[in-house]
């Protein structure tokens, strides 16, 4: 446990420029103080750590108890049955849930507002699996039982509904892939969720300047009329 929490550490001081000590990380850090008691409750969820089979449902009411306080404490609610990797990096942390069945890999970063959400009411897999080297923006909704794949970035407040492959951009709602494969190989190590293409933006400008294409031709044909209607005029004059 303690060789986790070193992990944790480590990878807040890595990722986050604002951070000046590790007492900073100890007492400053929602994202930190959730997925530490996460971990520890994660254990009691899967296993009894000794106590009785018969206390189990106990157990498990008071894993979730703890849980939920630790959500009024922190304004993260992680439910004690998902799974979670190493290196996991909650940034600000406000409005993030993150669903019973999930599965997280190692070295993901979320940010503020995600959700990794489930769309089914049955007693199922309903919730994301994510692989590991994940970025996921402010906002972000990521919804059902889908597949994220290594080395994914997902544009804040982008929805995915869909299966990702590995090295993707997500970007839209709903999320639409604007990148893949060698186009991020080369930022693996600073995979930059800002920096994700703006297709929208993209599409109004295409729009843009078709309708001014289509002004320009209403236009002409409209002084091609004029001169037509003119020259009618001037003939049935000279007649």
């Amino acid at each position: 446990m303690l060789g986790t929490l070193r992990e944790e550490i480590k990878n807040i001081y890595k990722k986050d420029p604002a951070c000046n000590s590790i007492l900073e990380i100890f007492f400053c850090y929602p994202g930190f103080h959730a997925i530490t008691v996460h971990r520890f409750l994660h254990k009691l969820w899967i296993k009894d750590l000794g106590l009785l089979n018969f206390t189990r449902p106990y157990l498990k009411l008071f894993v979730r108890i703890f849980a939920h306080i630790t959500k009024i404490l922190t304004g993260i609610e992680i439910h004690p049955a998902a799974k979670i990797g190493k290196a996991f990096f909650i940034d600000h942390g406000a409005g993030v849930v993150i669903g019973e069945t999930t599965i997280v890999g190692d070295n993901v970063t979320i940010y503020q507002g995600v959700t990794l959400g489930g769309v089914s009411t049955k007693k199922e897999k309903r919730h994301p699996t994510l692989g590991s080297n994940i970025v996921i923006g402010a906002g972000a909704k990521v919804l059902g039982n889908i597949n994220i794949g290594d080395y994914v970035q997902i544009g804040a407040n982008s929805v995915v509904i869909k299966d990702i492959p590995a090295y993707s951009t997500v970007v839209g709602i709903p999320g639409r892939i604007v990148k893949m494969n060698g186009e991020l190989k080369d930022t693996i190590e600073n995979l930059e969720h800002n920096n994700t293409p703006d297709f929208i933006g993209a599409t109004l400008q295409a729009m843009s300047e078709k309708i001014e294409t289509l002004e320009n031709e209403i236009n002409l044909l409209k002084d091609l009329l004029k001169t037509s209607q003119g020259k009618e005029e001037s003939i049935i004059n000279n007649q």
